[in-house]
Parts: C-alpha cells; sequence; structure tokens
C-alpha cells in the first residue's frame, strides 16, 4: 500500500478513482448484466475508497480492491433480495476469487469496455439530459452532487435524474454490450453529441455566477480522447483491434478526430475569456498571447491532418473555424473570408438557427453590419430560438455597427433580460449603459 492521498505513481486519490470507475463499473456490468445495479454497488465502493484510502494508504491493487468491495455489495444486495438466498450463497462460494478483479490495464477488455459503457450511457431510450448525467457519472467518475453543482440544480434533482436514466436502461432491456453493426453509426454520433453538450455546458455555463465550468470542459476533452483512441482507425497511434462488426466508419473517426480539434482550440483561449473579476471579454477584445498554445498546436495538427483523409462532418467544419481564429496573432489578421466560406460549407451540412446567427456574425465582418443583420432576419420568427439570448445579443451588436442606437439598446436589454449567466448579464448590461451613454461614434 502507499500511504496519505496519494498512488504509487503520486496521483492524487481523488484523481484514481474518478479514472478507475469506468473499468470497474464495467467489469460489473458485464459480469452481472445488471447496470443500475452495478453502478449503486460501484458508488458504495468509490465512497469507501475515498474514506479509507487517505487514511490506510492506496491498495497495491486498486481496482481490483473497489470490484471486490463492489462486488460484494452486489451480491449482499442479490442476497438480500433473492427469493432463493441458498442458491445465491452458493454462486458467490463458487466463484473463484481472482473472477472478482478488474482486467489489467493492457488488456483489450478494458478499453473495450470503456466504450461499450460510452454506449449504453448514451442510449437512445434516454433523453439527452439524461445521456449527459448518466454518461458523467458512470464513465466520468463524477458524484452526484458534482454533476448537480456543475449543473446548478439540487443534489436530489440530479439524484432522481440518474435514477430515472438507471431505471429507462434495464426497462429498455439493454445488455452490456457493443451495439449491432447497422446500429453503430447513430449510436457514435449520440456519444458525440453528449459529449459536444458536456463541454459547450463547460465552456459557457448556461447559468450561474461563473462562465466557464472546468470539470466539464475538462471532463469532456478525456472523454473525447478515450472516444477516439478506442474507435478503431480513430486514433493513427492507436495499435488496438476490435471485432469487424465493431468498426467505426470513416466518417466517424474523423468527426470523433474533429471533435476534439474543435474543444481543443476553442479551450485554448480560457484564459483570457475573463477578467480578474470575472467580467465577459469578447473575442475580439482578448489578449491572444493567454492563449494555451500547446492546445492550439494540437488542434490545428488534429484537424488539419483529419481534413486530408475523411469524410467531411460538421464537428471538422467547426474545428477548422476555430483553428482560423486561432491562427490569427491579432484579431484584425482574422481570414473571415475563409470563415464566411466554412459557415456555408456547415450550413449545407447541418442547417440549423445557431449555425445561421454564427454565419451572419462572419458575413458582417466581411461585407458590413447591413449584410449581417439581413441574414439575421429570418431567425426572428424561427421558433427554435424564442428566449434564446444570443440572437438579440449579435442582433444588438449588429445594430450598434450600423449606427442603429435605439434598437441595439433595446436588445441589448432583452438579451441581459433573458440569460441566466451572470457574467454575459452583466457584459449585456455594460454594453447598454454604454450606449445609453452615449460613449464615442459606433463602430462600422
Amino acid at each position: 500500500m502507499t500511504g496519505g492521498g496519494y498512488g504509487r505513481d503520486g496521483e492524487r486519490v481523488e484523481d484514481l478513482l474518478r479514472r478507475l470507475a469506468p473499468r470497474v463499473l464495467a467489469a460489473l456490468a458485464r459480469r452481472h448484466d445488471d447496470f443500475e445495479a452495478a453502478e449503486d454497488a460501484v458508488q458504495e465502493a468509490l465512497l469507501a475508497a475515498t474514506v479509507q484510502w487517505p487514511r490506510d494508504g492506496v491498495p497495491d491493487s486498486p481496482d481490483g480492491w473497489l470490484v471486490t468491495v463492489a462486488s460484494r455489495r452486489l451480491t449482499d444486495r442479490v442476497r438480500s433480495e433473492a427469493a432463493d438466498r441458498r442458491r445465491e450463497e452458493t454462486i458467490a462460494a463458487l466463484t473463484p476469487a481472482d473472477e472478482w478483479y478488474a482486467p489489467a490495464a493492457d488488456e483489450p477488455a478494458h478499453e473495450d469496455d470503456t466504450l461499450t459503457l460510452l454506449f449504453l450511457c448514451c442510449h437512445p431510450a434516454l433523453t439527452p439530459p439524461s445521456r449527459i448525467a448518466l454518461t458523467l457519472r458512470a464513465v466520468g467518475g463524477l458524484t452526484t452532487a458534482e454533476i448537480a453543482h456543475a449543473f446548478l440544480v439540487p443534489e436530489a434533482t440530479m439524484a432522481q435524474r440518474v435514477s430515472r436514466a438507471k431505471q429507462r436502461v434495464k426497462a429498455a432491456g439493454a445488455r452490456f454490450r457493443m451495439p449491432p453493426p447497422d446500429e453503430l453509426p447513430d449510436r457514435q454520433r449520440s456519444v458525440l453529441h453528449v459529449l459536444y453538450l458536456i463541454f459547450n455546458e463547460g465552456y459557457t455555463a448556461t447559468s450561474g455566477p461563473e462562465l466557464r465550468r472546468g470539470e466539464l470542459t475538462g471532463e469532456a476533452i478525456r472523454l473525447t480522447r478515450t472516444v477516439r483512441r478506442l474507435l478503431p482507425g480513430g486514433d493513427p497511434a492507436s495499435t488496438g483491434t476490435a471485432e469487424d462488426g465493431h468498426r467505426s466508419d470513416g466518417a466517424m473517426a474523423g468527426e470523433t478526430a474533429g471533435l476534439l480539434a474543435l474543444m481543443l482550440l476553442t479551450d485554448a483561449r480560457r484564459s483570457a475569456r475573463t477578467r480578474p473579476d470575472g467580467s465577459l471579454v469578447p473575442l475580439a477584445e482578448q489578449d491572444r498571447a493567454l492563449w494555451d498554445r500547446a492546445s492550439i498546436d494540437e488542434g490545428v495538427a488534429l484537424i488539419s491532418d483529419t481534413l486530408t483523409h475523411a469524410e467531411l462532418g460538421p464537428y471538422q467544419v467547426q474545428a477548422a473555424i476555430a483553428a482560423v481564429h486561432a491562427e490569427a496573432v491579432r484579431a484584425e489578421d482574422t481570414d473571415w473570408q475563409q470563415i464566411v466560406a466554412l459557415y456555408q460549407l456547415l450550413e449545407a451540412l447541418a442547417p440549423n438557427p445557431v449555425v445561421t446567427l454564427n454565419h451572419a456574425v462572419a458575413v458582417s465582418m466581411v461585407s458590413g453590419p447591413r449584410a449581417g443583420l439581413a441574414l439575421l432576419e429570418p431567425l426572428g420568427s424561427d421558433g427554435r430560438l424564442t428566449g434564446y439570448h444570443r440572437l438579440y445579443a449579435v442582433r444588438a451588436h449588429l445594430l450598434e455597427r450600423a449606427g442603429d442606437r435605439e434598437s441595439a439598446l433595446a436588445d441589448y436589454r432583452t438579451a441581459a433580460r433573458l440569460t441566466t449567466s451572470l457574467p454575459e448579464q452583466r457584459y449585456l448590461q455594460d454594453r447598454a449603459a454604454r450606449l445609453e451613454s452615449d460613449g464615442g461614434p459606433p463602430q462600422r
């Protein structure tokens, strides 16, 4: 055993448990084919570890310790609920001790199980919020309290959401198996979408006092790296193999790489997005010297390589747009013509009003604010953007640049009223206050 709150390699107990949680859950779920019961048992084992390991030291085989403890909890629960107690005791007694241990870290089964677990958490029977909660709990290793804190809901509410998600998975008859080949593309798209939503919520929180929630962005990036490594063909450096029926097509491998590049390139700006007082700094005003060059270099290399050989998809195009921003030394050096062309391509691949909104901003930088406002006009009647504060914020910015101060002021105020993010709200109120005091000529 190793003493204190660290493992043999100096890893914190909290980080070690988070890393081991999906492996342990996968081992139990595969063995017992009862995801709900296995997940509950693993949470109890993790709780026991957080109490015992800092006090008694980390076991030499921490994953084996967790699987053993979780298996005992699961067996106890089965015994208490089963009508035939003797049968359950016999099964437990006849099980060789070494079968309670998780696979070694270098065994392919461990890798396959993590991917299987992701697919299970993103089961089509679940709603997107339930998929997010279950993924963060089961694969990310976050506690219910941590997930509730990240999404600013009471812990009891999040506990109910996780519980309902597990019940839905069970009711749908889902097994701890990889989906059949004909379902893989849709299920992979669902996994990527969940990771994309987790990242977005972390990068710009929809509510609360903080602009960014680093635990979510970090977890989204980590899990996307995992998916890319585990999908056959997803990582050129990977030497892993999988059964033919589990192979990913080129489009999904390319999109996984594109999503990872998008996350890296976007998150690279994190240090420049807020001032010391927590107030928001828009992209055009950010100190680019604060951007994380290592993340930018990795993201640019990743998307550049992916675009040369993978079938094009929406995440790759978004990553390409982020790369154009990242490669501009100054805001005024941004190649807006290229960004406009990329948004046109993105609208063809994945048309939606948010893409049109961003496209309008790019067009305004090339052809002026009135051209951007013309693109925004149809969005005013799009029901999908009802109550969406960013529509009003973008329109206010373009109206301000066009010299229509009165209309811009009204839209800034509406946007500030609609957002539940305090940093965004303060920023929009500040823009309105500046206009109200007529603080200078409009930008054209």
